[in-house]
């Protein structure tokens, strides 16, 4: 009877321990003899992935973290059992991120073409890339950092509306309602001037089209004028112009040689002049001055004077000689 209990308590203390073996190989997902790949990815921090996290590819349980190690140059070295049948992405790279609410990581094996738009995470994987067969990774923040960025983010937004209620006070209020109202008035005024000078535009738009019409006139015969040069230019025409305009420039420079041949000589005049001009009014000048026998018969009164008065003696001696010539001429005959 002794051994009857023995064993049966022996075999319920067996079957406890398989249980407990059972469940604790079922809450781990350790697979029992099934053949595995390793995979192992770099990181410069892990953050709170453990040992035993499940490994994802697209949406589906691939594998668990095996170990979690310190390698050289700072890198932590994350070493993953996958399943054989498991193929890796193109150009794969390794997420570590939190897989719930409650604290629970996952390491997350996508193509890099599918990575996050997030300046860090392209930082963390292009330093942890180039390392041969090791796996380029990167760490998401966890939500306890998301959490406290969002509260930093929560005070800067307090303290900005904060500023915006000092800054925008009742003066503010009042101001920005004279703004409007001012608006409102500048847009009444602006909608009364487009009514008012609606005509103005309007003929403005008729002058406009009728420039465009003359400048399409004149486009049209500036065409014919070019078309007219053409069909002249196949003729011979233009060759005869330009002939006749040779012979007109020998003939212009022809007559330039001559004008400047005469104006060398009008030149030689005019000094000629110059000195005549000179000369006449230096002698000019000796007259009115009194200089010289000519000055001083022009400008010597007593000359004047007694010439005056030898004239007047002339004419009575012209009259004695009239009246009484025998006074005069005595004419005896032998």
């Amino acid at each position: 009877m002794k051994r009857t209990n023995d064993l049966l308590v022996g075999s319920i203390v067996l079957l406890v321990i398989l249980t407990l073996t059972g469940a604790t190989l079922w809450v781990k997902q350790t697979d029992i003899g099934e053949r595995r790949s390793k995979v192992v990815a770099r990181f410069r921090d892990v953050g709170n992935a453990r040992v035993g996290n499940a490994v994802v590819i697209r949406g589906v349980r691939a594998g668990t973290i095996e170990a979690i190690e310190l390698a050289r140059g700072g890198w932590v070295h994350v070493r993953m059992n996958l399943d054989r049948s498991i193929q890796l992405p193109g150009t794969p790279v390794v997420l570590l991120n939190e897989s719930s609410l409650f604290g629970e990581w996952q390491a997350t094996i996508t193509p890099r073409s599918a990575l996050p738009h997030d300046e860090t995470v392209q930082a963390q994987v292009a330093e942890s890339a180039g390392g041969g067969d090791v796996l380029p990774g990167a760490t998401l923040p966890d939500i306890a950092r998301l959490t406290a960025v969002a509260g930093q983010i929560a005070g800067d937004v307090a303290n900005v509306a904060g500023r915006v209620e000092v800054a925008f006070d009742e003066r503010a209020a009042r101001e920005l309602r004279s703004s409007i109202r001012n608006f409102a008035a500048l847009s009444t005024t602006l909608s009364h001037t487009v009514r008012t000078h609606a005509g103005d535009l309007d003929t403005l738009s008729r002058g406009l089209q009728s420039a465009v019409s003359s400048l399409n006139r004149t486009a049209a015969s500036a065409e014919k004028m070019a078309s007219r040069v053409d069909s002249s230019s196949s003729s011979g025409d233009i060759r005869k112009i330009f002939d006749d305009m040779s012979h007109a420039a020998a003939e212009l420079r022809r007559a330039s040689v001559q004008v400047r041949a005469m104006s060398e000589q009008l030149s030689s005049t005019q000094r000629q002049l110059d000195s005549f001009l000179t000369n006449g009014d230096s002698v000019l000048v000796k007259l009115n001055t009194g200089r010289g026998s000519l000055g001083m018969l022009l400008n010597n009164p007593s000359l004047y004077q007694n010439g005056d008065s030898l004239l007047t003696q002339l004419r009575g001696l012209v009259t004695e000689v009239r009246t009484n010539p025998k006074k005069f001429v005595s004419v005896r005959i032998f």
